[in-house]
């Protein structure tokens, strides 16, 4: 089985019991091969949780869910050294964070100092703790959710840890079809056994490996560059695109040409994903009378018209 046939099967498995949010699947997707993290920022209820879990039965991945709340401790999530009085020695206890998949559920609501200790497990894949490193499995793929409506008892994201997450997606509601289907269905436990196993975390290693030797044109490249500066100019962002952002985008846009069985990147994966994988870094100069979402794509929408596409 190629690699567009291997995420093709997986996707299937997904969409088995997630239904009617096809683009939050290829979204997840496209992030989780491009060895990235995501947000999932949407109302309770549209089915974030069963995404991740769906996800991790199909490539047979270690998955924990953390629930957080604003009394939790960075030691919670990352883990804590234990003295050990038969041994005379400190044992380290894992935390929750230590899974192929872990789900943040309304991360939000935590404080902004445990929140940090999820810095260096994003962008390092690993746990310092009382000067020892523990490596976290490999592949490592997190995924936050929060309301992007309730703002009593939240602490907003930095915009520093907003920079480590590849994609924000608004799950949405299901279309009124799949709406009415769910409504038939069993809970969401009895449908998740529907979900086979087709794949491994290996398999998905395997995929990032290829998602590297994408081929993306310079001039490709140069579109990027040129799409990030025009946000840092524009008269409405006060923080615009950040070089981090712009390698996230060569990554993203390099696994969804895999997913659509291309070996390069073209003008059009770029197009497509600006919108998640950069929305959520821009940094308005002044409050937008709407959401800062709406006005971010506002922004972007923007920016793709003023810069040239390249032939």
């Amino acid at each position: 089985m190629n690699a567009t046939d291997r995420i093709r099967s997986i996707r299937r498995e997904v969409q088995k019991v997630v239904l009617g949010v096809d683009q939050a699947v290829d979204l997840a997707l496209t992030a989780l091969i491009a060895g990235g993290h995501i947000l999932l920022e949407d109302v309770p209820g549209v089915g974030k949780t069963v995404l991740a879990q769906a996800l991790a039965r199909a490539i047979q991945a270690s998955f924990r869910r953390i629930q957080f709340t604003s009394d939790m401790l960075p030691s919670d999530i990352l883990g804590v050294h234990i003295w050990r009085p038969d041994t005379q020695t400190f044992e380290f206890r894992e935390g929750p964070v230590f899974a192929h998949i872990v789900l943040a559920d309304e991360i939000n609501r935590a404080s902004p100092k445990t929140q940090s200790a999820l810095l260096e497990v994003m962008s390092e894949h690993q746990v310092s703790l009382d000067h020892r490193v523990y490596p976290l499995p490999r592949p490592f793929f997190l995924m936050a959710t929060q309301n992007p409506i309730e703002f009593q008892g939240t602490f907003p994201l930095p915009e520093s840890q907003m920079d480590r997450f590849m994609m924000c997606i608004p799950v949405g509601y299901p279309d009124p079809q799949a709406e009415s289907y769910i409504l038939q269905t069993p809970s969401p436990e009895r449908l998740l056994q529907q979900v086979q196993a087709v794949a491994t975390t290996q398999d998905v290693l395997a995929l990032q490996a290829v998602v590297e030797q994408v081929h993306v044109h310079s001039d490709v490249l140069q579109y990027i560059v040129q799409l990030a500066r025009a946000t840092r100019r524009h008269p409405q962002v006060l923080l615009g695109i950040s070089p981090r952002a712009g390698k996230h985008m060569v990554a993203a846009a390099r696994a969804r040409a895999l997913m659509e069985g291309r070996p390069y990147v073209t003008p059009d994966d770029i197009q497509a994903l600006c919108t998640p994988v950069w929305s959520h870094r821009l940094i308005p100069r002044t409050p937008p009378s709407t959401s800062t979402s709406e006005w971010a794509q506002r922004v972007l929408q923007d920016v793709l018209q003023q810069v040239p596409v390249p032939l």
